[in-house]
């Protein structure tokens, strides 16, 4: 019995749903314990998809229990919609998803100052999904948040959002954003917030004390972690970072419970690599081949639709991502994609000057100057049938070897194609 973390060891979109999917008919509990809806995680189980943004991937398995930890910040609509779908396809989620009292939520206004802040930017653009994300952590920082124990209380939720909303409207004009919330509007808001807040009582709960519970009675843990390691906004490629800790030692922090119940984490990696929205990005390919994986690999954001930036293997990034989150692991996905290539290429160091670096730079700032250093290997024909390690095309049997030694983890699963049992597993995590 343990406590497993999975985690994005790149810029997200590394496959973690469906990772989380497999892991999670060994879990009692899967947690999502950061992040927002900005966060997409994609799951086709017998030909059919499910898009999961809030609702943790292990809602899919009927035994087990799934929570969002105080550390996620919850768009109320969004999940109810979520919750909604899911009920309608047969997939109980009443008795078995639990949010904290302590997560704080996405209001309205959040979303508006999103999109106002990142049209004012002009060329210097983040790239955010404008879902409100960032401003409602600041909130939360600032002490001045809506949290979903608060929608039980009129009064609070009156008194939170009127006063935050005479700040607001400046604050909006001066991100060119001129009309002011009017007297009307606010009062439905307050209306509708506590309508939500009604139908997702049923739901909330102390989600750190019944994972606390049911970890000393031996039960095992799975957390879900959102987005990946490089966008960490303490340790990823800053400004160009999401809006909350993605490494996995938050995992204990936004689920309510001590560092030491994390006893695992796999990292999740992608064959090669990708990057959505703007940031550095030094393996990026702005050609065919660039053009070939983005296809072949369906490298479309689930949340937003757009379309990713692809590039070889990064293992001077994946090195970065085993150190700062304690990645024992990996379960790397999409080997597929690259099946029909001819050559393979890994980037080993970044050249900066006279420079060799085989660590990310001091200054993340550097990494818009880097220039990868490649070693290349012989491409291999389809993976996609393969379910044991032995029968892999010899030449990606090498390319896995080279990785998983450099970075001094071990595989833990192979995924071969998109679909549920269309990977290969060489060791359970939580064992």
């Amino acid at each position: 019995m343990g406590s497993v973390v999975v985690v994005g060891a790149q810029w997200g979109d590394e496959g973690k749903g469906k990772v989380v999917d497999r892991y999670g008919e060994r879990a009692d509990w899967v947690v999502r314990y950061q992040g927002g809806n900005n966060a997409g995680h994609t799951l086709v189980v017998d030909g059919e998809t499910t898009i999961l943004h809030l609702v943790p991937s292990g809602i899919l398995h009927e035994r087990v229990k799934c929570a969002i930890g105080n550390g996620v910040v919850v768009d109320p609509e969004i999940l109810l919609k979520e919750l909604e779908k899911l009920d309608k396809r047969g997939i109980k989620t009443a008795g078995r998803l639990f949010v904290s009292y302590g997560a704080h939520l996405i209001m309205p206004y959040h979303r508006r100052l999103d999109l106002a802040r990142e049209a004012y930017r002009g060329v210097d653009k983040i790239g955010t999904t404008g879902r409100g994300i960032g401003p409602a952590y600041e909130d939360k920082i600032a002490r001045r948040g809506v949290r979903v124990a608060d929608l039980l209380d009129r009064a609070r939720v009156d008194g939170l959002v009127r006063s935050r909303l005479k700040e607001l409207n400046a604050i909006l004009a001066a991100n060119d954003d001129h009309v002011p919330y009017p007297d009307a509007e606010i009062t439905q808001m307050i209306d509708r917030a506590v309508e939500l807040g009604e139908r997702l009582r049923p739901y909330m709960a102390n989600v750190g004390e019944r994972l606390y519970q049911d970890q000393r009675a031996g039960k095992n843990l799975l957390f879900e972690g959102a987005q990946g390691a490089l966008l960490d906004i303490d340790h990823g490629t800053y400004p160009f970072v999401t809006s909350s800790n993605t490494v996995a030692s938050n995992a204990a922090t936004g689920a309510g419970l001590g560092p030491g119940v994390l006893q695992n984490v796999v990292g999740i990696m992608k064959a090669y690599t990708t990057r959505v929205g703007s940031g550095p990005f030094p393996t990026e390919l702005n050609d065919a081949l660039g053009e070939r994986l983005r296809e072949t690999g369906k490298e479309f954001g689930a949340t937003t639709g757009r379309p990713r930036r692809c590039g070889w293997l990064d293992l001077v990034a994946l090195r970065y991502a085993v150190r700062i989150c304690g990645i024992k692991e990996v379960a790397v996905t999409k080997l597929d994609v690259l099946a029909g290539l001819d050559e393979l290429k890994v980037c080993t160091e970044y050249r900066l000057g006279n420079e060799r670096l085989c660590t990310f730079p001091d200054n993340v700032h550097d990494l818009d100057r880097v220039e990868p250093v490649y070693k290349s290997f012989p491409g291999f024909g389809e993976v996609g049938a393969t379910r044991r390690v032995e029968d892999l095309p010899a030449a990606a049997r090498t390319y896995l070897d080279f990785v998983t030694q450099d970075l001094g983890v071990k595989v833990a699963l192979l995924s071969v194609g998109p679909g549920r049992g269309q990977d290969i597993e060489v060791h359970n995590p939580f064992e």
